[in-house]
């Protein structure tokens, strides 16, 4: 089992940058990938960004170049620094992470939290 717990999410001015934080705790030995997914009112939720244990990232097109997804191995904790944030990027953001323990691969999903940006 793998407990998470995210924090810096809120509100800010479109431009503005914010950085999300997410800890995990319990069988952390058996995490491979962290990451981040969003969900607008309405939509599905999809993949923001994530980073494999050795530090391999992977980007949605629409936040390339903007948001950097982070990984202290030693702290158990991804970031997520999400600059020249505009509107459209608003939306619950979840912090997941895949684990492996002998061969069987399980997602575990933090409580979400809100990021919302106003023009």
């Amino acid at each position: 089992q793998v407990q998470l717990v995210e924090s810096g999410g809120g509100l800010v001015q479109a431009g503005g940058s914010l950085r999300l934080s997410c800890a995990a705790s319990g069988s952390t030995f058996t995490i491979n990938t962290m990451g981040w997914y969003r969900q607008a009112p309405g939509k599905q939720r999809e993949l923001v960004a994530d980073i494999s244990r050795g530090g391999s990232t992977n980007y949605a097109d629409a936040v390339k170049g903007r948001f950097t997804i982070s990984r202290d191995n030693a702290k158990n904790t991804v970031y997520l620094q999400m600059n020249s944030l505009k509107s459209e990027v608003t939306a619950v953001y979840y912090c997941n992470t895949r684990t492996v323990w002998r061969a069987v691969w399980h997602d575990y999903w933090g409580q979400g939290t809100q990021v919302t940006v106003s023009s």
